[in-house]
């Protein structure tokens, strides 16, 4: 492989994958987009579900072989482990550990559970990740359209010498190719990938519309009107911000939205939020927050569903409901 850290099509051999098996574990988002878009470039694929998984009829009506956990996980040579994040250690000891042989390719879509040691493969394992930034609808719609999703790939363990080539076959196989793979490692991509999910993709934006939507609400505006300027416009700017940037965005907005926003933006988010987004890397960083989740876990998560519960019952969520429901061109269904 060259020494590059972004690949393309070209710089890969799926021919490395020809007489392998691969075995995705987990029929979900991603689970489907890696087992179709493999099978389409020509890989030899099994699918590992539970024996009362609602994906094995989805699995097998696209003319994939559906196996147990345990069995998919014995036959694959290549063996990619899409389940949830809190469930991989349980089911790794349960049934995927005594599958894997040595010089087999043990593959991740993210790092948490080997950057926090959920899961410790054995020495003469290859361990490799290929993580799609994008959700695998997006992965499996764009590879049928003869394009790709960028992707991250990283080695952790090569045992054989050859786990990143392999490691680039995978990720070229699924589509990520098309569009450019780029090296990382374990620990930068979990590292990264936490710290958006939290401060900013999901805690941070959820946190700042609920904050502007109360702020209106408290001050005796319609929540309707709330709704609509706090969270129905968000999209509008999201999706300028995705195909051409923040001054991409502030090119496409009025003059007026965007001074406020350069003049505004900074008293909302100051030294106190970027304070807060610092200690929570150094939660994530020193493995604080994955001791919390995984203890949560192991407690049952009562925790966690409480506040789920909390969170539907917000007002936000009750207005939005009754204005989505007049919006016909909306998937309400989650």
């Amino acid at each position: 492989m060259p020494e590059k850290d972004i690949f393309y099509d070209s710089d890969g051999d799926l021919s490395l994958l020809d007489g392998k098996t691969v075995a995705i574990l987990g029929f979900g988002s991603q689970g489907h987009a890696h087992a179709l878009n493999l099978k389409d470039s020509g890989v030899d694929v099994v699918v590992g579900l539970r024996e009362d998984s609602a994906s094995r009829k989805m699995a097998e009506a696209e003319g994939l072989e559906v196996l147990s956990v345990a069995d998919a996980a014995s036959r694959g040579d290549v063996v990619m482990i899409l389940l949830p994040d809190e469930r991989q250690a349980e089911i790794w000891k349960s049934d995927i550990a005594d599958g894997i042989a040595e010089g087999n390719l043990l593959m991740f879509a993210h790092g948490f559970s080997i950057r926090f040691d959920q899961i410790v493969p054995p020495p003469g394992v290859d361990v490799g990740m290929v993580a799609p930034k994008g959700p695998g609808h997006m992965v499996r719609r764009q590879f049928v359209e003869g394009s790709g999703v960028p992707c991250l790939m990283a080695v952790e363990q090569d045992a054989t010498g050859h786990a990143r080539d392999l490691v680039l076959a995978y990720a070229v196989g699924v589509g990520g190719g098309r569009a450019g793979i780029i090296e990382t490692t374990f620990k930068d991509e979990c590292e990264t990938d936490l710290f958006g999910e939290q401060a900013v993709l999901c805690g941070g934006a959820t946190e700042l519309v609920r904050a502007g939507f109360e702020t209106l609400v408290d001050a005796g505006y319609d929540p309707r009107l709330a709704y609509f300027e706090c969270l129905h416009e968000l999209k509008l700017i999201v999706d300028l911000m995705y195909e051409k940037g923040i001054q991409g965005m502030r090119y496409s907005i009025s003059n007026t939205a965007e001074y406020g926003d350069l003049t505004r933006g900074p008293r909302v988010i100051g030294d106190d939020s970027r304070a807060a987004m610092k200690k929570i890397l150094e939660e994530i960083q020193s493995g604080d927050f994955a001791t919390e989740w995984i203890a949560e876990n192991e407690a049952g998560g009562e925790n966690f569903e409480r506040m789920r519960q909390e969170g539907k019952e917000h007002q936000v969520e009750k207005v939005g409901a009754d204005l989505r429901s007049m919006m016909h061109w909306i998937d309400t269904e989650f």
